[in-house]
């Protein structure tokens, strides 16, 4: 019998951010299903809790009130070891600043998952293999962030989110800072990696990227509109 429950399920989800004038709702009663091998862009303006709902799917952090689950378990109540594991083999997050190590390289920074794993044989053909299905060669791979441009930078943070294989690729405003061959390019990757069965959750303020996604979702004030 198949198993027809949603990869990622966000059931009447509320978060709040503590400040010292009180409470700001940023997410207000979100419920959203996200697919096996589905591709959906979380849409909304400045604001909107995009990037909000896109850390709390990516466990890194937690509801103020409401559920998440990811294959069919809770994320509430796991121990720290469980959620460690969740975060590395599970969800691969890539945040809107890249994320990468500055001080590491390339091959450095997408060993890192591999070290947390303590997976140690294999390395090298590893972080080969996810830099050219993220679209870029080897002779990368000794080289600093800030010897890349702003495009190589992103497919390297894309390539360290894939090195543990993970059920679903969650990347907050994939393009920010991209000029447009280099954003077509990265949505082209993304584009690619669902068609290979990879579930792909965006947040995209940008209505054209966006488009790129099978399905979308928008987000205003909050709430899903």
């Amino acid at each position: 019998m198949t198993d027809s429950r949603p990869l990622v399920r966000v059931e009447e989800v509320t978060k709040v951010w503590p400040t010292p004038s009180g409470g700001v709702r940023a997410l207000d009663r979100v419920s959203l299903d996200i697919g096996e091998g589905e591709f959906l862009a979380v849409t909304g303006p400045s604001g909107s809790g995009k990037s909000t709902l896109l850390s709390l799917v990516g466990c890194l952090d937690f509801p103020t009130g409401g559920e998440i689950r990811i294959g069919g378990r809770p994320v509430k109540g796991l121990s720290d070891d469980g959620l460690a594991a969740l975060r590395r083999d599970r969800v691969g997050f890539v945040p809107a600043r890249f994320g990468l190590v500055p001080l590491f390289t390339v091959r450095e920074n997408l060993e890192f998952p591999l070290l947390l794993k303590k997976e140690a044989g294999g390395k090298d053909g590893r972080s080969a293999g996810v830099l050219a299905a993220a679209g870029l060669g080897p002779d990368l791979l000794p080289r600093r962030p800030d010897e890349l441009t702003p495009g190589q930078q992103r497919r390297a943070a894309i390539a360290r989110a894939l090195v543990n294989d993970p059920a679903i690729l969650v990347c907050d405003e994939p393009t920010l800072d991209l000029d447009s061959k280099e954003s077509e390019g990265v949505m082209t990757l993304l584009a690619d990696l669902n068609r290979k069965g990879k579930t792909v959750l965006i947040a995209a303020r940008d209505p054209q990227v966006a488009a790129r996604a099978g399905r979308t979702v928008r987000l205003v004030d909050g709430r899903i509109a």
